[in-house]
């Protein structure tokens, strides 16, 4: 079943998740890898994907923690996601 996203990064606006980010960014933003930046505000994902100079194709999406419907439907969009949120 193909999915819209090979990987999606959950907590891209903490400091692992953008570290990641930041890491595809640079090895994956010429499109060869489908990946996505997750997490609660996309004020806060907007604001990252910039200072991380990401492409400014790149998807932002939101989906709360505290949210099993949302958590649902963001893993059906993707083949991996890669999560950073936690303590």
């Amino acid at each position: 079943m193909s999915r819209e996203f090979d990987l999606i990064v959950y907590g891209a606006t903490g400091f692992t998740g953008r570290l990641v980010a930041e890491y595809l960014a640079q090895h994956y933003g010429d499109g060869s890898l489908k990946w996505a930046m997750a997490g609660r505000s996309l004020t806060k994902l907007q604001q990252v994907r910039d200072e991380i100079a990401a492409p400014a194709d790149t998807s932002l999406l939101t989906a709360n923690a505290d949210d099993p419907a949302a958590l649902r439907a963001l893993t059906a969009r993707a083949t991996v996601i890669l999560t950073t949120v936690g303590p």
